[in-house]
């Protein structure tokens, strides 16, 4: 069973930048489709971002062209960099591991989570 634990979060004004990583043990991540959901208080955990053990991306509409999803297989780490944040992405950012296609219902891991907080 893999590990993930996720780094980066933090406060930062509209149209700032941030970088999240999401950093697996035991077991590697190169044999995983991986993924960044986010969770706003009293709402539901939503898709953001995938990328798949070949490479290929996937983005929810609310973030295509902001966000770009990336994985570093050699350090066993998923990132999500973050650009032209606004309020409306504020919430507690989650990473994931699953079979391909990701999908809640199937990821086998979910790493505790890192609070993004956009001020207007």
């Amino acid at each position: 069973q893999v590990q993930l634990e996720e780094s980066g979060g933090g406060f930062v004004q509209s149209g700032g930048s941030l970088s999240l990583s999401c950093a697996g043990s035991g077991r590697a991540l190169s044999t995983y489709s991986m993924g960044w959901y986010r969770q706003a208080p009293g709402d539901e955990r939503k898709f953001v971002a995938a990328i798949s053990w070949r490479r290929i991306t996937y983005y929810a509409d609310s973030v295509k062209g902001r966000f770009t999803i990336s994985r570093d297989n050699a350090k066993n780490t998923v990132y999500l960099q973050m650009n032209s944040l606004n309020p409306d992405d504020t919430a507690v950012y989650y990473c994931a591991a699953g079979p391909h296609p990701l999908s809640k219902v199937v990821v086998s891991a979910w790493g505790q989570g890192t609070q993004v907080t956009v001020s207007s």
